[in-house]
């Protein structure tokens, strides 16, 4: 009788157990409201809410950083081309350019550059006559940017420098152009366009521009000259 006693106590407690847990369910699962069932809105969100206004604005993204400026570096690759007399001497020449600058403000920088480009006597000479050469200068100057938006920029720059032509002792005086075999003063501006990249650092750029080159003038008697040379390339620039 006692076995049967706890059998039939046990049964009676899981019976009970099972019908809670139904019960449960079923509050859970909802059931109809009567009729007369009165629902009340509330027209303000309990204090303490962790969804309120102010910890929605906390978990919006901060703003974007402003672009640095400092110390610039700046490096192209493209044309260097003459407009003077000197174009009947010399094609267009594959031309290497570089500048380091400081900006002092977002807009005005201030910078010095180096030039390198390659070319040769083969307009006014055969080929069993012609002169290979380089031309290479540094030059100095001041440059401002506007911003039309955060990617995209314009920028002018003012230089002056002196640019020679490394060649053979008269090479290039037989031809008339003396003064290209030494350092001769040169004066201009270029105008670049800038796109700035996804690193804040970084950007891409176009420029093009011209110059006064005195060195490069010819010295024929009684010809007359404006040595003038122009320059385009495409580069990348990097801010520290």
């Amino acid at each position: 009788m006692g076995t049967r006693g706890l059998a039939i106590g046990v049964s009676l407690a899981v019976s009970l157990v099972a019908g809670r847990a139904l019960a449960g369910a079923a509050a859970q699962d909802g059931e109809p409201l009567p009729a007369d069932s009165r629902i009340d809105f509330a027209p303000e969100p309990p204090e303490g809410n962790v969804h309120d206004v102010a910890s929605i604005d906390r978990l919006a993204p901060p703003p974007p950083r402003p672009r640095p400026h400092g110390v610039v570096v700046m490096s192209s690759l493209g044309v260097l081309g003459f407009a003077g007399r000197f174009r009947r001497v010399a094609p267009p020449a594959p031309w290497l350019h570089g500048q380091i600058g400081l900006e002092i403000f977002p807009w005005l920088m201030l910078y010095g550059a180096g030039e390198l480009a390659f070319t040769d006597t083969g307009v006014s000479q055969d080929p069993t006559h012609l002169r290979a050469f380089n031309l290479w200068g540094v030059d100095g100057g001041a440059r401002v940017t506007v911003r039309a938006n955060d990617r995209v920029a314009i920028a002018a720059e003012i230089e002056a420098g002196a640019l020679t032509a490394t060649v053979p002792h008269d090479a290039l005086a037989l031809l008339g152009y003396r003064g290209a075999e030494s350092l001769g003063a040169t004066a201009g501006g270029r105008l670049t366009a800038e796109w700035y990249q996804a690193n804040r650092h970084l950007a891409l750029f176009a420029a093009g521009g011209g110059r006064y080159a005195s060195g490069f003038a010819t010295k024929r008697p009684g010809a007359s000259d404006l040595p003038l040379m122009w320059d385009g390339g495409v580069g990348i620039r990097y801010t520290f």
